[in-house]
Parts: C-alpha cells; structure tokens; sequence
C-alpha cells in the first residue's frame, strides 16, 4: 500500500510524528476575576471541595454558595477595594517559562497548556479538547502544587478523568500515553530556594537590627481538616515539607513555627497552630520581628495575600513595636521555573520513548458483563445454594 500525501501530512505536524510530541498540562486552581463569576466559582468549588469531607447533602451547595458570594462581595467592595487575585496573571507567567525551559531541551515537541480548577475558559475539560484539536497524543498532568492532596490534584484528576471520559462508543480512545506529576513537598532544589528566600530576606531587612534569636519565622502550609473520608488530606505532606525547611533554617533561626492557612469551616476540625497564632506563640518567646514564608503554596492568591495581611494588621494593634514581613510565595522566581521544568524531564522523556497506548474503552464494558457472569456461576449451584468451600 502507498501512503497517499495527505495521510503523511496527517501524521507529521511541523515535521514530528504526532506520537513524537507532549502535551503538558499544567494545572492550577484559577482564581475569579470579577465578581459576577464569584457565586458560580463558590459553588464549583464547594462541591469539589466540600463533598470530600462533610457530610453536607447537595441542595444545599446553590444557596449556599450564593451566601458565600455576599459576604465575598462585602469583603471584597469594602475591606480589599475590588481586590484581584494576582493568581492566573502569576500562574501564566510560571506556565511560560517552564515551556521556555522545556522547549530549550525538546524543541516544539513539547507545549505548556495551563488548565484551572475553577476558572473558564481554562476548566480542564476546555483545555484537553484544544489538546486534543492540536493533533497531541501523549499527555502529563501537572498540577503545580507544593502538596499532593484529595482537595487540591485529586480535584485535578477528577476533572481529567471526567473531561477524557467522554469519547464516543466503540472508538480508540485519543489519549496514546499518560503520565502525572504528583507533588514536590520533598524536592532539595524547592527546600533550598525558600530557606534561601528567608535567609536573603533577613540578610536585606533584619539582620543589622536584630539577633538572630530575636527573628520569629512563620512557615505557612495549606491548612487542611483532619477528616477527609478517607482519602490523603495533605497533613503528611505538610508536616513533612515543614521539618525540611525548619531543618536548613533552625540553627541560624531558633524561633520557626509552622503556620497554618486554614478555611475555618464550622464543624470541621482544622490543622493547628494557625498562622496568627502561631506568630503570637513567637512573640511570646521574644521574637521582635516576624516574617510569614508561604511554603506550601507556588502561587500567590488571596489567601496569602489577604489572609495574611489581615494577620498581620491584627498584630499590628496589639504589638506596634515589632516588625512584620510579609513574603510572597515562590511564583515566577527564575531557579524556580527552571527546576520545575526539570521535575518534567524524566516523564516527559519516558512518553516519547514508550509505544502508544491502545484503549478501546467499550472493551471495559464487554469485560465487566463476562466477569459479572461468571462470578455469579462461580458462587452459586443450580438450586441457588452457596457452596461451602
């Protein structure tokens, strides 16, 4: 058989074989920009969120979620001025520069799609159909997350796993190879950067005011409820990426508390200290100046922003003779987008060198009505008695 041109064509875009190229898929939460997708963000997020870990039942997320929105809005309107979470702005910059790095290495082989928990027109569902349009194959979910979580990737996963599940009956199904990117808590290169952040922050700020015993640091991580049925809640992880930095930092810097971020949520019990309370507990031990290191978030968003600020002003009345220092997450720092990109390399490598996947999703169901069938035989004699084994 001779390939006509066009079926070469269809196979070779920009001279790569389709199953030569990768499509990543970077994923973050997303953050509304304007208030009128507020309720409608409150109530995606509500139900992914909430479902996992009280015992909430699901007509209550719509009213709820509108409730939400009026108290944000007051929030918003009065307290912040109409505050904008820096966050998709942020999270772009991070998606291009870890292309940048990746197409150092790969060339064109390899392209940086961003998808957001939350936020259209970037719903993961959106995104995996351009991926799909643009001819790729081959597939790594990346969700840019300090912490590996059922509230933050596996809300990931779900929404991929819906997203590629509508295909139509009895076809191949599009995806040829598939990788996932779980977290870096554990990665030296990310423990280094934020002690190092600290430690150049202090040496710029604090250092010729103050001892080092005088210097109070708050390592805030993504608070998390206790309870989360059963599935990973994060506070593992959390409490892992917290001893590591504590560890490069505590010898020059005794005073380092965890801080923890928490949606106070009625009912449901949250990780502790939280932040404000953890820099009262340095103050007490002598701490005359407090900086607050996000550790547990790569993206700034109104929860280190706002949430924090809030403490701080807070503090602020009651001790005005100390000094806070509010630090910014890692974000688009330059070491950072060149070792997340790195973290991409060795999966990316191994779905270019593996043969393409076939799955022929109308085979699972074929196979579950046979299994069905014989498993009712295997338990069961004519006359409908158990055997006893």
């Amino acid at each position: 058989m001779v390939a006509t041109p066009e079926k070469i064509h269809q196979d070779s875009i920009n001279g790569s074989r389709k199953s030569d190229r990768v499509a990543v898929l970077l994923m973050g939460y997303g953050e509304v920009e304007s208030y009128e997708d507020f309720a409608n963000y409150n109530e995606q997020a509500l139900n992914l969120l909430t479902a996992k870990f009280a015992p909430v039942p699901t007509w209550i997320y719509p009213p709820l979620a509108k409730l939400l929105a009026i108290f944000d809005l007051h929030e918003w309107q009065h307290q912040h001025d109409h505050f904008i979470s820096p966050h998709n702005h942020i999270f772009e910059h991070q998606r291009a520069g870890i292309e940048r790095e990746l197409q150092a290495k790969w060339g064109d082989r390899v392209q940086v799609f961003k998808a957001f928990n939350f936020c259209k027109p970037f719903l993961p569902h959106q995104v995996l159909a351009e991926i799909q349009a643009q001819g790729f194959e081959k597939l790594l979910i990346y969700p840019l997350l300090v912490v590996d979580s059922i509230f933050t990737s596996g809300i990931a996963v779900e929404q991929v796993n819906k997203a590629l599940g509508n295909i139509p009956k009895d076809s191949e199904h599009w995806v040829k190879g598939l990788r996932y990117i779980p977290s870096f808590y554990n990665q030296p290169g990310y423990l280094d950067l934020m002690a190092k952040m600290v430690e150049e922050k202090i040496a710029e700020s604090l250092a010729n005011k103050y001892l080092p015993s005088q210097i109070g640091i708050v390592l805030m991580n993504h608070g998390c409820p206790h309870e989360a049925k059963g599935f990973t809640s994060g506070i593992d992880e959390s409490q892992a990426l917290y001893e590591l930095v504590r560890e490069r930092l505590i010898h020059r810097y005794p005073l380092i508390s965890v801080g923890w971020l928490n949606h106070q949520t009625p009912m449901i019990k949250w990780t502790q200290p939280n932040a404000e309370l953890a820099a009262k507990n340095l103050l007490d031990l002598g701490a005359k100046a407090v900086i607050f290191m996000p550790i547990g978030f790569a993206t700034e968003n109104h929860e280190t922003l706002l949430d924090v600020e809030h403490i701080i002003h807070g503090l602020r009345q009651k001790r005005s003779d100390v000094t806070y220092i509010q630090m910014a997450c890692v974000n688009e720092h330059p070491e950072f987008v060149k070792m997340a990109a790195e973290w991409a390399n060795s999966h990316i490598a191994d779905l270019l060198n593996e043969e393409a996947l076939t799955v022929n999703p109308s085979l699972a169901m074929a196979s579950l009505n046979i299994n069905h069938d014989h498993h009712h035989h295997h338990h069961h004699d004519h006359n409908g008695q158990h055997h006893h084994h």
